[in-house]
């Protein structure tokens, strides 16, 4: 332990009241209880803070507190100063003191060891429908923020910051000076596109800190905790960037799966397209800093392949491609999409703009809240068609590959998005999925939590107005893994850059 001196004595107090040796960090000691956890800031002076005076030590408390509480409420419960008593010895004041603070305190609730989300990862549970909470919980919490007026946040100084700190944990410098060339290349390409999102007010005082770590199920669902709160600069962020540490952390750590997942989930709730152009130099910034820290602590193992990642990140991948994947509703579409989106182009993979989804958010609607009829008029649809070929061309032209599932039945909704994906540059190739109309039924009926509000009505309607495939790749296999097989082998054929695709095709995602 390397607890200062000038802390001895509160630290054997709160080791006391917990039962328990603390959990050390460089900054921080954490009691945990049965019930609660205390958390004191350690009085050290580093090269990115100093908590060496108490008043500095109570400034920071305060704030974690403040950052934290409106995201967990109950999880941080309050701050309180550690006093003396008459005797000399030490207390925590529960009640209005005269005595002066000698330190001061965070408690919070006890979470169990097993609902941090990284161990969750590690114990392999993160389920798709964790995974989509998880994703809903972060585009809350940033929907929740205020922009950051008139910020545009230093990110080539973020860059350039990390190169003094991987050299000194003793990454490679010639790797090292690689990144740097091309890190700030892909900055300077994105510099427009990160300007016209901090007028946008994408730039707010976010967590900072935002890896599965720093997440935890508290009353079921998951909350961010522990954000950043010694470094304004740091935290005050494009939630781009916020968000690309979760997603970098889920593609080392997990799968390229899970991160596909997140980010489409993330995009389905708050229609930030325009993120995706960021993905590259952010991600990469983000691996980049767990390398030298993993490398810093001795993890020898750990950090190569953070920082192989931090430079794959920012390597081209050719042309996006979009694909088009279109059939009646209960002809495996959504199956499909998923099923193909995380090996398509770069990470973390295609982005998928689902019509249903795309239909719920402008009603202002989660994914699986059914919407009145009145959300299916003709000019709510033409709505959500121009949205989808809108949100293929930003995709596209910023480099990401698209999947656009939609029953595509009217033939001008599959000109749109072929012209917006020609218009972007990118490869297009369209899938029309069929099943015989029985079937469809069945699926339709079995189905439930999924974005579709489409009814066996609605089917027979569709099939009879059905063009079918009308030049586009036609998938009539009655098994998810025999199309995904299909499809692949066309898309291998059309040079579409492919990576590893896992099939994980999940139940209720049929279409």
């Amino acid at each position: 332990m390397t607890i200062p001196d000038e802390q001895q004595a509160a630290a054997v107090l709160l080791a006391r009241l917990a039962g328990t040796a603390p959990i050390e960090t460089h900054i921080s000691l954490v009691f945990v209880g049965s019930d609660t956890v205390w958390k004191l800031k350690k009085a050290v002076t580093l090269p990115f803070l100093d908590f060496s005076r108490i008043e500095a030590r109570r400034h920071f408390t305060e704030r974690e507190l403040a950052l934290n509480q409106p995201a967990a409420p109950g999880l941080y419960r309050d701050m309180v100063a550690v006093v003396r008593r008459p005797d000399g010895s030490l207390t925590l004041a529960e009640a209005a003191t005269d005595a002066p603070a000698v330190d001061w305190v965070l408690r919070m609730a006890r979470v169990p060891a097993g609902d941090f989300l990284d161990a969750i990862a590690a114990r392999g549970d993160l389920t798709p429908a964790l995974l989509d909470a998880l994703a809903d919980a972060v585009a809350a919490y940033h929907q929740a923020l205020p922009p950051a007026a008139g910020v545009l946040p230093p990110m080539r100084a973020i860059a350039e910051g990390n190169v003094p700190s991987a050299l000194s944990a003793g990454l490679p410098a010639d790797q090292v000076a690689a990144w740097r060339t091309a890190v700030l290349a892909v900055l300077d390409a994105v510099d427009p596109v990160l300007a016209a999102r901090a007028r946008a007010g994408l730039v707010r005082r976010a967590h900072g800190d935002l890896h599965l770590g720093n997440l935890c199920l508290w009353h079921g669902r998951p909350v961010p905790f522990d954000a950043l709160e010694f470094d304004e600069t740091l935290a005050t962020i494009d939630v781009a960037y916020d968000l690309a540490f979760l997603l970098m952390d889920l593609d080392r750590r997990v799968s390229r799966d899970a991160a596909n997942r997140v980010m489409n989930r993330y995009v389905a709730r708050t229609g930030d397209v325009g993120m995706l152009r960021t993905l590259p130099a952010f991600q990469s910034i983000r691996a980049m800093v767990r390398a030298h820290v993993e490398a810093r602590s001795g993890h020898a193992a750990a950090w190569p392949p953070y920082l192989r990642a931090a430079l794959d990140y920012l390597r081209p991948t050719g042309p996006a491609a979009v694909i088009a994947v279109g059939g009646l509703p209960g002809s495996g579409k959504s199956t499909l999409a998923r099923a193909l989106a995380p090996g398509l182009g770069r990470a973390p993979g295609a982005l998928i703009l689902r019509s249903d989804e795309i239909r719920k958010r402008q009603h202002g609607a989660a994914p699986e809240q059914r919407l009145p009829q009145s959300a299916y008029s003709d000019d709510a649809s033409a709505a959500v068609f121009a949205a989808l070929a809108d949100g293929v061309g930003v995709a596209a032209a910023g480099g990401q590959s698209v999947v656009a599932d939609a029953t595509f039945i009217d033939l001008a909704h599959r000109d749109a998005v072929e012209a917006a994906a020609r218009a972007a540059g990118a490869r297009f190739i369209g899938f029309w999925l069929e099943a015989p109309l029985a079937e469809l039924e069945h699926r339709v009926v079995s189905r439930s939590g999924d974005a579709s509000d489409a009814t066996v009505a609605v089917v027979r309607s569709a099939a009879r107005h059905s063009p079918g495939a009308a030049g586009w790749h036609a998938l009539a296999s009655r098994r998810p893994e025999d199309d995904l097989a299909l499809a692949l082998q066309v898309l291998g054929a059309g040079e579409v850059p492919l990576h590893r695709v896992e099939q994980r095709m999940g139940a209720g995602e049929s279409g």
